[in-house]
């Protein structure tokens, strides 16, 4: 098991022992996700850290987005809950990038991609590629995406 997942089975244990429902519930749902991960696929595997931390992300992106469901449902207390539990897996998760680290990252990308004679929209790919490791688990992959389509599309 990762050091990561094992520091939150150690975490979980004493959740449980503090009698903190909503850490213990949350903690089991990411470890499950993590176990789910591992498992799937033709043989089981062992997640490295940065494998724990996208399967983390993916859990911390279900509570946003279901938080924002519930409060537009109406269900305060349900919007209340989801937060909660995403405000837990963020302890797990890297310190997120602000936007104006993300758009100087996307910067430096575009002036790599540039240096190596891709310009326009064709450096797409090339760009998010490079982008791609630095912003994992750190920035919502569609703003970043949204970021480079709009840095790409202005020069």
């Amino acid at each position: 098991m990762s050091a990561l997942a094992d520091r939150m089975q150690s975490d979980l244990t004493e959740s449980i022992r503090s009698r903190d429902e909503l850490r213990s519930a949350t903690l089991r749902m990411a470890l499950s996700a993590i176990k789910n991960e591992s498992v799937s696929g033709a043989t089981a595997r062992e997640l490295t850290d940065d494998e724990v931390i996208g399967v983390l992300a993916r859990e911390a992106k279900k509570r946003r987005e279901a938080a924002e469901a519930f409060d537009g449902a109406g269900h305060q207390d349900r919007a209340d809950r989801e937060r909660a539990e995403g405000t837990v897996l963020a302890e797990y998760l890297p310190a997120s990038l602000s936007d104006d680290e993300v758009r100087a990252l996307v910067a430096d990308a575009i002036a790599a991609a540039a240096a190596n004679g891709q310009t326009g929209m064709k450096a797409m790919g090339s760009v998010m590629k490079t982008l791609g490791p630095q912003v994992k688990g750190r920035a919502d992959g569609s703003f970043v995406a949204d970021t480079v389509k709009a840095a790409l599309a202005a020069s």
